[in-house]
């Protein structure tokens, strides 16, 4: 059975949901894909209340065994900040109350993971999406992408989850690609670097 993963990339506007299953050979393969999007002219709670619905549709359709979301980083837009930590919130409450673990992923292990390289721009990211779950055309629009690389992220990774079926959904199998072998190193140099300081 393969592992499922619900990626978010949190945001008011546009929250990107994609759904992908990692098989025991980690092979990702594209369950759903799509975008809730709010209207800013909305009260902020009606906006809120909009993401935590359509995600709540998605996760009770789609069933994930769990939710891999981007980390809030400060930016110098505060605004912006604060919104898509308020878009966080509703999608941790969401997978909470279902029991599902929710696990937080930078930007930078996210483009480490799918492109092999943690300074990746949009469009490298999401053409190595394109290419690993063999879409047709590329995902669109770019929030899409950067949900389904969250997920695909996760799966690769194989970061422990609250599914007892995780494990065999993975084969027990930790065969890697060049770029996953490519972010362990990444994630490996960082760590030492954060020890030399």
């Amino acid at each position: 059975m393969p592992l499922r993963v619900l990626g978010v990339d949190p945001g008011l506007t546009r929250c990107g949901v994609g759904v992908v299953d990692i098989d025991a050979r980690r092979r990702a393969s594209l369950v759903a894909v799509t975008v809730i999007r709010t209207e800013p002219s909305l009260p902020l709670e009606q906006r809120l209340l909009a993401i935590g619905t359509e995600l709540a549709e998605l996760l009770d359709e789609h069933r994930p065994h769990v939710v891999a979301l981007e980390r809030v980083f400060a930016q110098h837009n505060v605004r912006t900040v604060m919104g898509t930590a308020q878009a966080s919130g509703v999608v941790l409450h969401a997978a909470a109350a279902r029991g599902l673990t929710v696990t937080l992923h930078t930007p930078t292990e996210v483009k480490a993971a799918v492109t092999g390289h943690g300074g990746a721009d949009k469009k490298q990211v999401t053409a190595m999406v394109q290419r690993i779950l063999r879409l047709d055309a590329p995902p669109n629009p770019a929030d899409a992408a950067d949900a389904l690389a969250l997920a695909i992220c996760h799966g690769w990774r194989g970061a422990p989850v609250a599914h007892s079926g995780a494990e065999e959904a993975l084969g027990g199998v930790q065969r890697s690609t060049p770029a996953q072998d490519a972010w362990r190193a990444a994630e490996k140099s960082a760590r030492a670097r954060k020890l030399d300081r």
